[in-house]
């Protein structure tokens, strides 16, 4: 089974930055808000376009790619 892409980033929007997919929604604004507290359903109200599949799969994306290194530099 292949699995689900909720990220991605295209030059022609918002200059490359990384969005949900199929729309403009910045992931750094999904970030911002859970940094400020909103639950998934306060993201999910403030962008109702938005699942809740979605929003949790943004969140799940994120963790696998931080636990592969990739967004920061291991110390050696």
């Amino acid at each position: 089974m292949m699995k689900k892409i909720y990220i991605e980033s295209k030059p022609g929007v918002l200059a490359g930055t990384p969005v949900v997919v199929g729309t403009r929604i910045p992931i750094s604004r999904l970030l911002y808000l859970l940094s400020q507290g909103y639950t998934i359903g306060g993201i999910k109200e403030e962008y109702p376009q938005l699942t809740k599949r979605t929003i949790i799969g943004v969140i799940e994306t994120i963790a696998e790619e931080a636990e592969k290194g990739k967004f920061y530099q291991p110390i050696p």
